[in-house]
């Protein structure tokens, strides 16, 4: 397994992570694939991851080539100096732009609920002949998002509370709508993509931004929503 490099300096690389694969090992999984040693494997160095992305979420995933590295990007991680940008498809039309602020839990720490915020901007909207729930057809939006906090899960938990679910999430979305687009569209997995970062170098301080291009599952949704 390869992964595509979307970023490399002497001090970062950047690389598009595919959905299904874990960013490190995890004492609840039993995988033996992880992007940290795949990545570590294909460069040649160690690898320290400086945000993470859950299992489902495809995109953009940044490591340090040092600790150091890793700490110094983190940090404005931390501090929201990093502008995120995320594609998702979702259940319903939602709103032309909006804002969630909703606690988000944290399973993996404490299990207290922790202020979390997102803005989102509907980029399309799609309107299908198909009565996949309780109306006659279904509505789809293309929306651009950006997390204000780094809550485990925040996009597709937020989605889920504004009742528009994301499209291939099996644990907070809408199991007749991810049916569909697997039938439909052989779409297997979640609509969420990791689609652009951008921060200042911690070392030059230069503005660094770091993008991906749609697989073959989003030029399908690009051809959905009519976008070319």
């Amino acid at each position: 397994m390869q992964l595509r490099i979307l970023y490399q300096d002497p001090h970062y690389v950047a690389s598009d992570k595919p959905p299904g694969l874990l960013v490190h090992r995890s004492p609840i999984s039993r995988d033996r694939v992880f992007a940290v040693q795949t990545l570590r494997d294909q460069i040649g160095c160690r690898v320290y991851p400086v945000h993470r992305l859950d299992r489902a979420t495809s995109g953009v995933l940044i490591f340090g080539l040092s600790t150091e590295a890793a700490s110094r990007l983190g940090a404005r991680f931390q501090s929201r100096q990093v502008d995120k940008a995320y594609l998702a498809v979702a259940r319903g039309w939602v709103d032309e732009v909006g804002l969630i602020e909703h606690p988000v839990t944290d399973e993996e720490g404490s299990g207290v609920p922790q202020a979390a915020v997102t803005r989102y901007r509907r980029l399309a909207t799609v309107e299908l002949p198909h009565p996949v729930d309780r109306y006659p057809s279904a509505r789809y939006s293309l929306v651009q998002v950006t997390p204000h906090s780094g809550r485990r899960q925040q996009i597709r938990k937020h989605f889920k509370h504004i009742s528009h679910h994301l499209i291939g999430d099996t644990t907070h979305g809408n199991g007749k709508h991810n049916r569909f687009f697997r039938e439909r569209f052989d779409i297997h997995r979640l609509l969420l993509m990791s689609w652009q970062l951008g921060f200042r170098h911690p070392y030059s301080e230069h503005r660094v931004l770091v993008g991906t291009e749609p697989d073959a599952d989003w030029r399908k949704i690009e051809k959905l929503f009519n976008i070319v």
